[in-house]
C-alpha cells in the first residue's frame, strides 16, 4: 500500500493484469452478485434526472423494476445501489443480440443522449474505492467470474491501474493518476 494524496492505493492495481473480455464473460458482473452497483450520493440524483432519457435503452424487466422501486435503492446497511430485477441482475443492464450484457445508460450516453456515462463503481470496475472520513482506500477487487480477464490482462501485459485509466482520471483527476503512473515506474523498476 501507498499513499497519493487523501488516498491508500494498494499496490495489487500495479502489479496485477487485467483487460476485460466479454467474449468469455458476456458481461457477467453486471449480472451476477446479489448486489446492485455501488453509488454516490450524487449519481442517486443524476440517475433521477437522466431516467426519462435513459428509460428508452432499457429493457421492460429493467423499467418495471425501476418504476416500482425506484432508480436507485438504499440497503439495510444503508449503502445506495443500483436497483436489481428480482434480486438479480442490475435493472439498467440490456443484452446485445449476442446474449452480452452491457449498460442502459451507456447506451444512452453513447447515443448522445445523456452526458452521464455511468456509475463510477461500474466504469472503475475492477477498482473497487472505499471512502473513510479522511481517506479513500483504492483497491484490486477479486473476482472468480473476471478470471478470463486476469488471463488476458496477462497476456496483453495491462496492468489494472491502465485498464482503468480513464475511470481513475474520472475519479482522482489528471495529477493523481500522473503521480500514480510516477509510483508505478518505481515500482516496477
Amino acid at each position: 500500500m501507498f499513499q497519493l494524496k487523501n488516498t491508500i492505493v494498494s499496490e495489487d492495481i500495479i502489479e496485477k493484469d487485467f483487460v476485460c473480455n466479454l467474449n468469455a464473460c458476456k458481461g457477467e458482473c453486471c449480472i451476477a452478485g446479489e448486489a446492485g452497483a455501488p453509488l454516490e450520493k450524487e449519481e442517486v440524483e443524476i440517475l433521477k434526472t437522466i431516467y426519462d432519457d435513459v428509460k428508452p435503452f432499457l429493457r421492460p424487466e429493467g423499467i418495471a423494476a425501476i418504476e416500482q422501486q425506484g432508480t436507485s435503492i438504499v440497503t439495510d446497511l444503508g449503502e445506495l445501489e443500483t436497483t436489481l430485477v428480482n434480486g438479480a441482475e442490475c435493472a439498467y443492464v440490456t443484452f446485445n443480440d449476442k446474449g452480452f450484457a452491457s449498460c442502459g445508460i451507456e447506451d444512452a450516453y453513447n447515443a448522445g443522449k445523456v452526458d452521464f456515462k455511468k456509475p463510477i463503481s461500474c466504469h472503475l470496475y475492477p477498482v473497487r474505492v472505499q471512502k473513510y472520513s479522511s481517506f479513500s482506500a483504492v483497491n484490486y477487487h477479486r473476482w472468480p467470474i473476471c478470471d478470463d480477464a486476469c488471463t488476458l490482462g496477462k497476456e496483453l501485459q495491462v496492468p489494472v491501474y491502465k485498464f482503468t485509466k480513464d475511470a481513475l482520471v474520472r475519479k482522482f483527476g489528471d495529477a493523481w493518476y500522473a503521480e500514480l503512473e510516477k509510483v508505478a515506474a518505481a515500482i516496477k523498476k
